[in-house]
């Protein structure tokens, strides 16, 4: 047995270190084929390209009819980083074209092994005042349709036994209620994707599926600019409402979505890694 002497004489061996350029094996995503539903624009868009840089081969999801300039950019992008970015046209709300293009693309690659589930929609409308039909058209994508994408993922892991990985985006907004900002629907539907994904995680555990959320805070997207617009006092109020006296972009939530996809992460699921600058713990 060591005594106290012995404790505090122990030389701590040196740390392995890695070459320049070197990637961490654990975050790579070589090999791997990957989905991002909303990856046309935005958030997703970014997410998906993050994705690309890791080694995967990825299928962007979006109800736009035709890709955006920015894809192309990315797509292009692909083949110099010696992957492939591909482009399906799916609504979330067509859940048998969601299912028949899931499927179809397991067929031809012969597995599916991640998922972003980014697709959603938000209307600031006060409680007293809203639609049944507007509230019923936002949950139909923001928890119906993350449900089904992640559905429809789940059923091809299972097929071909690889297991997998599946973060849907969820936001801080699902753990406490933006000030200021009226979006009691919105709020709610991912306070319920929060949820889901423990459920799924779960029923999925069996199958090596692991599922999370991914939580961000404000992002300064092109919606929330125009947002600012119609109210310009929020630019500055949102920033400091966190404790990094700030917005994020888009980028800020990269390693995030390597992270939940890689084997980086290969014990968690049931989790919600929320990214809000401190936002909700103060």
């Amino acid at each position: 047995m060591s005594s106290e002497t012995d404790i505090h004489n122990t030389t701590v061996p040196p740390q392995p270190t890695l070459a320049p350029n070197t990637q961490i094996p654990d975050f790579s995503l070589s090999g791997k084929i990957c989905l991002v539903s909303g990856g046309g624009r935005g958030l997703g868009l970014t997410l998906t390209e993050a994705l690309l840089e890791a080694g995967a081969k990825v299928y962007a999801l979006d109800h736009l009819p035709e890709p955006t300039p920015e894809f192309i950019e990315v797509q292009q992008r692909a083949k110099v980083l010696n992957t492939e970015l591909q482009y399906r046209c799916v609504d979330v709300r067509d859940t048998d074209l969601l299912n028949a293009v899931v499927e179809a693309i397991a067929n031809h690659e012969g597995r599916i092994d991640g998922l972003i589930a980014a697709a959603a929609i938000q209307q600031e409308t006060p409680a007293l005042e809203y639609a049944a039909k507007d509230s019923n058209a936002l949950l139909e994508v923001n928890v119906t349709g993350v449900f089904m994408t992640a559905q429809a993922v789940a059923r091809q892991m299972v097929r071909f036994g690889n297991g997998g990985s599946i973060a849907l985006v969820a936001s801080m907004s699902g753990t406490v209620v933006n000030r200021g900002l009226i979006c009691p629907v919105y709020n709610a539907s991912k306070a319920a994707v929060i949820q889901l994904a423990r459920n799924l995680a779960a029923e999925w555990g069996q199958y090596n599926i692991r599922v999370n959320t991914l939580s961000p805070g404000y992002i300064l997207t092109s919606m929330l600019e125009m947002l600012f617009v119609e109210y310009p006092e929020r630019r500055e109020k949102f920033a400091k409402e966190n404790m990094l006296g700030r917005l994020s972009n888009p980028g800020e939530y990269r390693g995030a979505a390597v992270f939940l996809l890689s084997n980086a992460s290969s014990f968690m699921t049931g989790s919600d890694l929320r990214i809000d600058g401190g936002h909700a713990a103060w």
